[in-house]
């Protein structure tokens, strides 16, 4: 364990006092792959983070992504679980780890927001993560997927180590505020791609 004292691993951390380690926070649309010894944090609501993590090789990543599938025009964005699980594979591939040996912790997919009683985002999410992994034969080791609470997740991406925090199912906090933000910036953004209208 690392000393508080002790100059941080990398750059982009801060020391965790909950996890009592150095950690990187991630955020919507962020994807982090390392074999150093840190955590990776997150909170969620709605979204949804993949923690994979290579056993024999000691290294793992987390992915954070917004909505299950769509096309921003930008195949490096993350925002999308389709991006976000084939741009986190392909730097843990890159940083040595084998797709065989490959297992999943996935979490999230709360259905925070309040009005979305027909598919909601947070069961997407969910439903989406579950079936990505299935088909990729990933094994999913364990999953906190669904209900209404956010959660605060850290991952050990050496050691696939993982705790989990619900927090209080309020409408009105403040992941729930950031979650509203963020989806009407991406209803407002302009279309890419062909588009044809009529």
């Amino acid at each position: 364990m690392l000393q508080a004292e002790a100059a941080a691993p990398t750059s982009g951390t801060y020391f965790d006092s909950a996890l009592q380690t150095y950690a990187i926070r991630l955020l919507p649309a962020d994807y982090v792959a390392t074999d150093l010894p840190l955590a990776l944090v997150t909170l969620l609501g709605s979204c949804v983070a993949a923690c994979l993590y290579d056993p024999g090789v000691a290294v793992g990543g987390m992915n954070h992504f917004m909505l299950p599938g769509g096309d921003d025009g930008d195949a490096t964005s993350a925002r999308y679980g389709a991006n976000a699980m084939e741009l986190l594979i392909n730097d843990l591939l890159k940083r040595g780890a084998r797709r065989s040996r490959l297992q999943a912790k996935v979490f999230g997919g709360g259905n925070v927001l309040s009005g979305f009683h027909s598919d909601p985002i947070g069961t997407r999410n969910a439903r989406f993560v579950l079936d990505y992994l299935h088909a990729e034969n990933i094994p999913v080791r364990a999953q906190d997927l669904g209900d209404i609470h956010a959660r605060k997740v850290g991952f050990f991406p050496q050691t696939g180590r993982t705790l989990v925090k619900r927090l209080p199912s309020t409408r009105d906090d403040a992941i729930v505020v950031a979650e509203r933000q963020l989806y009407g910036r991406l209803a407002r953004a302009p279309a890419t791609g062909s588009v044809e209208l009529f």
